[in-house]
């Protein structure tokens, strides 16, 4: 059965932060599971489903996932177009792909000044022993 693949032991990295403010709009806030505030596992994992919830206006449109296993470079695992509104969208990953490193790429968004605003991000699947 699948089950969420984000921890405590949880590494991220973004590419900006709101006004550089990374007290207040940081990447700890990311998987802190608190609807208030706005991977890379140690061992590999295989990926079944990316989560993701955004704010409606400000959604991505055309997207891709990339991921890899070890350190190896990142490779094409998925391409995906969300809707544009709030609800919880679920993209299932096809092949199950074991990985240790994941990637989201938001190729551009529904708002014209390119913004996107995602208020949930999991990843689910299963983790190999």
């Amino acid at each position: 059965m699948a089950a969420s693949l984000i921890c405590n032991n949880t590494q991220s990295r973004v590419s900006s932060v709101l006004n550089r403010d990374v007290k207040q709009f940081g990447k700890k806030f990311m998987f802190d599971a608190n609807e208030e505030t706005c991977w890379n596992s140690d061992q590999p994992v295989k990926a079944t489903d990316l989560r993701l919830q955004f704010q409606g206006g400000f959604s991505g449109k055309s997207c891709k996932l990339e991921g890899s296993a070890k350190e190896n470079d990142l490779k094409h695992i998925l391409d995906f177009y969300p809707e544009d509104d709030n609800s919880l969208q679920s993209f299932p990953i096809p092949d199950s792909p074991l990985v240790q490193r994941l990637k989201i790429v938001f190729e551009n968004s529904t708002d014209f000044f390119g913004r996107i605003i995602v208020y949930t991000l999991d990843i689910l699947g299963e983790k190999v022993l």
